[in-house]
C-alpha cells in the first residue's frame, strides 16, 4: 500500500469537497474543463496529445502560481488511470523520496504506473534532486514537476536532459473570467447553490487584479461571497476582500530580474511611459528603493554616459533623496529620474571604451609603461632614462602635444569613439579638434649625441 493518497484531486467525491476552499473544489475534471494554456493543451499539441493517448513521460511544468500546474499534472495521471502521488519539496526529503520511490518500484512490478508530482521542485537541494534520477530511467515513476522559478537554474541538468519543459502562462483576463462564472454557477463544486448577484464589473474587477492567477481571484470571490448583503455581492464586499492588488513578485526569483530588464530596456530605448510603468509596478510589490536607485545611476552610466554628463549627478541626487525621505516622498524622486534617464540622450560610447581597453588587457601581454611617461625621483633612475621626453602640456601652445602616452604596441589605438548625440556632439568636435592638433605639432628635434 502507498504511502500517500494515490486519488488525483480532481476525482475526490462530492463528500470529500465539503469544506474545502472554492480554489480547490473547482479544480477541472477534464481537459475540456481546463481553461488556458492553448498554446499547449490545444487541438494538436504535443502535450495534449500525449495527454489522451496515455504516453506518459516525465516533464516540468514552469509557470506562475494559479496557472493551473497541479491540475494539469493531476489530469496527466487520471487519463493514463496512473497512481497520483502528490509530493511537496517543502515537507518533504531524502527518507520520504526513499519510501516512495519504493512504493514506485512496487506498483511497476505489478503492472502499475505511478505519477509522481513534486510540487516547489525548486527547493529540492541536488542531492535530492539526484535521488529521483535512477527510478526516472528505470521508469518506475514518471516524474512532473511544477516549478515557479526558471529550470535552467533551480533544477540539475541530469533531471532536465531527461524531462520536457513546459512553461505555462499567466492566465489572460477573460479566462479568469470563465473560471470566476462558473464558480458562480455550478451547484455541486462552487457557489451556485448560494444564487449570488454580482455585476460583469465586479467580476471583470477581480479577474484583472488577479495578475493572471486563478487561485487568487478564486479566493477573492470565496471571501466576497461570505461579505455578500443578502445574496448581493457589493463593490465594498469585492473591495474588501481584494484588499490589495495581487502582483506577481518575488524579490529573489526570476520575476525580479524581468521586471528590472524591462524598466532598464524600457529607459534604454526612451521609452518614458513603459520605463514609468515598470517602475510602478516593482515599487508597488515592495521593490527596496535603495536598489531601484542603483540600478537607475547604473542605467545612468551605461546608457546615457558623456551624452549628458548631469544624468550620474541627477542619480546620486535621487538616491540621497530616496534614503532621506523614505517611502512614500521618495518614490516621487525615482520616478522623476526616470523621466529624466528616458528622455536624456543616449550613448554607451563610454561604456563600449572601457570594455574594449579590458579585452586589450585580458587578451595581450602588459606592455611596461614607456620610459617618458615615469617619474624619475632618483639620479639611477635618471640615467636609466626615466622621464626623458617628457613634455610638459602646460607649456605647450593650447596645453597639447604629440607625445605618445600609450605603449608602443598600441600607439594609434582608439578606444573611445563618442556619439553625435547629446553633450557628445561637443565632446566628438573637441576629439577630432585634439587629433588634428596633435598631427599639425612639428617634431622636436633631437638633442641626443
Amino acid at each position: 500500500m502507498s504511502l500517500f493518497d494515490n486519488s488525483p484531486p480532481s476525482s475526490l467525491s462530492a463528500d470529500d469537497l465539503i469544506g474545502r476552499p472554492l480554489a480547490d473544489r473547482m479544480r477541472p475534471r477534464t481537459l475540456e474543463e481546463y481553461v488556458g494554456q492553448e498554446h499547449i493543451l490545444g487541438p494538436g499539441k504535443p502535450l495534449r496529445t500525449q495527454i489522451e493517448k496515455g504516453q506518459l513521460s516525465s516533464l516540468i511544468l514552469w509557470g506562475p502560481p494559479g496557472s493551473g500546474k497541479t491540475t494539469l499534472a493531476a489530469l496527466t495521471a487520471r487519463q493514463s488511470r496512473a497512481d497520483f502521488v502528490p509530493f511537496s519539496a517543502v515537507l518533504s526529503g531524502i527518507k520520504e523520496i526513499k519510501a516512495v520511490m519504493a512504493d514506485a518500484e512496487r506498483a511497476r512490478r505489478i503492472g502499475r504506473k505511478t505519477v509522481l508530482f513534486i510540487d516547489e521542485i525548486h527547493r529540492f537541494n541536488k542531492a535530492q534532486q539526484d535521488a529521483f534520477l535512477p527510478y526516472v530511467e528505470r521508469g518506475d515513476v514518471v516524474l512532473i514537476g511544477a516549478t515557479t522559478e526558471n529550470p535552467s537554474f533551480e533544477v540539475i541538468s541530469a533531471l532536465l536532459s531527461r524531462t520536457k519543459v513546459y512553461s505555462l502562462r499567466p492566465l489572460e483576463t477573460v479566462e479568469v473570467i470563465t473560471i470566476l462564472k462558473g464558480a458562480l454557477q455550478l451547484p455541486d463544486r462552487g457557489l451556485g447553490h448560494l444564487a449570488l448577484k454580482i455585476s460583469d464589473d465586479l467580476v471583470d474587477e477581480i479577474a484583472a487584479s488577479s495578475s493572471g492567477d486563478a487561485r487568487a481571484a478564486l479566493n477573492t470571490l470565496e471571501i466576497a461571497a461570505a461579505l455578500a448583503e443578502d445574496g448581493v455581492i457589493t463593490q465594498q464586499a469585492v473591495a474588501d476582500a481584494m484588499q490589495r492588488k495581487v502582483l506577481l513578485y518575488d524579490k529573489a526569483g526570476e520575476e525580479h530580474y524581468n521586471l528590472i530588464s524591462a524598466l532598464h530596456k524600457s529607459v534604454r530605448s526612451s521609452d518614458v511611459d513603459a520605463a514609468l510603468y515598470w517602475l510602478a509596478r516593482m515599487m508597488k510589490a515592495g521593490e527596496d528603493r535603495l536598489y531601484l536607485a542603483r540600478r537607475l545611476v547604473r542605467m545612468a552610466i551605461e546608457d546615457i554616459g558623456l551624452a549628458d554628463p548631469r544624468a550620474v549627478e541627477q542619480g546620486i541626487a535621487c538616491m540621497q533623496t530616496v534614503h532621506f525621505l523614505g517611502i512614500p516622498e521618495g518614490d516621487q524622486a525615482l520616478a522623476q529620474l526616470t523621466i529624466y534617464l528616458a528622455l536624456a540622450p543616449k550613448s554607451d560610447a563610454a561604456y563600449r571604451a572601457l570594455n574594449s581597453v579590458n579585452e586589450v588587457i585580458e587578451t595581450s601581454a602588459a606592455p611596461p609603461v614607456p620610459l617618458h611617461l615615469r617619474n624619475a625621483p632618483t639620479r639611477l633612475m635618471k640615467e636609466m632614462g626615466y622621464a626623458k621626453g617628457y613634455r610638459h602640456a602646460h607649456l605647450e601652445k593650447d596645453a597639447v602635444t604629440d607625445m605618445a602616452c600609450l605603449p608602443e604596441s598600441l600607439a594609434g589605438t582608439a578606444f573611445y569613439e563618442p556619439t553625435d548625440r547629446g553633450f557628445e556632439q561637443k565632446i566628438s568636435e573637441r576629439l577630432n579638434w585634439l587629433r588634428n592638433r596633435k598631427a599639425q605639432i612639428k617634431p622636436v628635434p633631437s638633442t641626443e649625441k
